[in-house]
């Protein structure tokens, strides 16, 4: 049975000292104290789903934003989470940040496209926490069911945007493979992966994948921030149901 998979991603915290002034300080913390924000569990997924999926990531995105909180000394600091691989903010970035926020417009229609051409192609779209430990993600052909992990959506808008568009690229690899339900096969597209993408794949999860797997994940890995990508690839290679 062949199970493909996506690491969830890491976290990095950048860190300076506060100053008692009256001058920004970036520093980044985690949001410990906050409930995580996880999905219901066996929610299916579809293109109905569109609107209240938005509302989670909603929810999920505002932890992301920069925040400015006052010191019992008088000054200010800004707190931010950001992500493994993210370069550090400046403070002039982050009052840029505030001030105009992401609108995320991008991601949500691709996953807006993501969710019909799932759909269409016949894939069950399940919240469930997937058998391998440690995945963010995992498609299983031989039930033509891919499987989110309930807190994906924790990371935001971005972050499940590539999660899921890095899932579409398994499903079109076994439609690649002459079915929904058959065997992935490399759909030829480029494997040159990004540091991030090698971060990753040096996780436990992957340590004994066989090489045929490895290949397969580094062509879901390279290509998984393109996010037009995952639906059109499922619109070429998998037959509407």
């Amino acid at each position: 049975m062949a199970v493909l998979l996506l690491a969830g991603a890491g976290l990095s915290w950048l860190q300076r000292d506060a100053k008692p002034l009256q001058e920004d300080v970036a520093q980044a913390s985690s949001t410990d104290a906050e409930a995580p924000l996880a999905l219901p569990l066996n929610w299916q997924l579809t293109a109905s789903s569109q609107r209240p999926l938005f509302d989670w990531l909603d929810r999920a995105d505002l932890l992301w934003r920069p925040r400015v909180e006052r010191l019992p000394s008088g000054g200010q600091r800004i707190t931010y989470r950001r992500r493994l691989g993210e370069k550090p903010l400046s403070t002039v970035q982050l009052r840029q940040l505030m001030a105009h926020p992401p609108s995320y417009r991008t991601e949500r229609e691709a996953i807006a496209l993501l969710l019909e051409q799932l759909e269409r192609s016949g894939v069950v779209l399940v919240v469930r926490q997937p058998k391998q430990k440690g995945a963010a993600g995992e498609w299983n052909p031989r039930r033509g069911e891919l499987r989110l992990r309930p807190d994906v959506a924790s990371k935001g808008t971005v972050n499940f945007a590539r999660v899921l568009n890095h899932e579409a690229i398994h499903v079109a690899q076994s439609c690649k493979g002459g079915s929904l339900y058959a065997r992935p096969r490399l759909l030829g597209l480029s494997r040159s992966l990004s540091a991030s993408g090698r971060r990753h794949l040096q996780q436990p999860l992957y340590a004994k994948a066989s090489r045929e797997q490895r290949l397969l994940e580094e062509e879901a890995y390279a290509n998984q921030e393109q996010l037009n990508l995952g639906w059109e690839l499922l619109a070429r290679h998998c037959r509407s149901q």
